[in-house]
């Protein structure tokens, strides 16, 4: 049985991609990755009880994510893939933007990765097998004001991807990068019916993305099949870029 961590598993995107493993793949155990605002994560593990576990995870800590990849050690035997998928935007212009603003956006976009994939590639490395999916944004290759601390952050995450990437490879672990565009997720709640209609208007398909199209990306990156793929950064964003 295969074990897939999960980081802001209590997300629409992290909720997205856990139920298409889980639906997919008998023999996924999916641990969701969670700090707060549980009940959408714990529905899902309610939902597949045998499959599916919550995971206490603050992701900025190195400390936490050695205890975190312990738990999915001693459970399974194995830790076979990483989805990293917390993340977080406060958007400001950068003349104005505060301290806190940037080194928390840093910290939870960028940070968490470095850690994440630093706490698994030790036992990734030892089973001579891993997958590494760090999400980005399209915002990495295509920013819009007022976003430079996340454009930034999420850039790291490509160059961090790929530079990873070749120092893993003969490991037998692959490690990519997928940058959504607009998703239907919490992420655009925050945008009133103008915003949005214009975003539509910029996205040559006319619509935004669903979670479950992300995590088709995801499920075959993290696939056997997809073992001479590494390095790679997949935009999945309807044609804008």
């Amino acid at each position: 049985m295969r074990s897939i961590l999960i980081t802001g598993g209590n997300g629409g995107l992290g909720l997205g991609i856990g139920r298409y493993f889980l639906q997919r793949d008998p023999e996924a155990k999916v641990w969701l990755g969670v700090r707060s605002n549980r009940s959408a994560a714990e529905s899902l593990a309610a939902e597949f009880s045998e499959r599916c576990f919550l995971l206490d995870l603050e992701v900025t800590k190195g400390d936490a994510w050695k205890i975190a990849v312990d738990r999915i050690l001693e459970n399974g035997g194995t830790f076979d893939v990483l989805v990293n998928n917390a993340g977080m935007h406060r958007d400001h212009l950068l003349a104005t933007m505060p301290d806190e603003a940037w080194s928390d956006v840093i910290g939870a976009n960028l940070d968490s990765v470095f850690l994440g994939c630093r706490a698994a590639i030790a036992p990734m490395m030892r089973q001579r097998f891993g997958r590494i999916i760090n999400i980005s944004s399209l915002s990495a290759v295509l920013p819009p004001l007022g976003q430079t601390n996340y454009a930034a952050a999420k850039a790291g995450v490509v160059a961090l991807t790929r530079t990873l990437a070749k120092e893993v490879a003969r490991a037998g672990i692959t490690v990519n990068a997928v940058l959504p565009g607009y998703i239907e997720t919490e992420a655009l709640g925050d945008m009133d019916a103008e915003a949005k209609k214009q975003a539509r208007m910029g996205i040559p398909m006319r619509r935004f993305g669903k979670p479950e199209e992300i995590a088709a990306a995801v499920f075959f990156l993290a696939s056997p099949e997809a073992s001479y793929v590494t390095g790679s950064s997949l935009k999945a964003d309807g044609g804008i870029f």
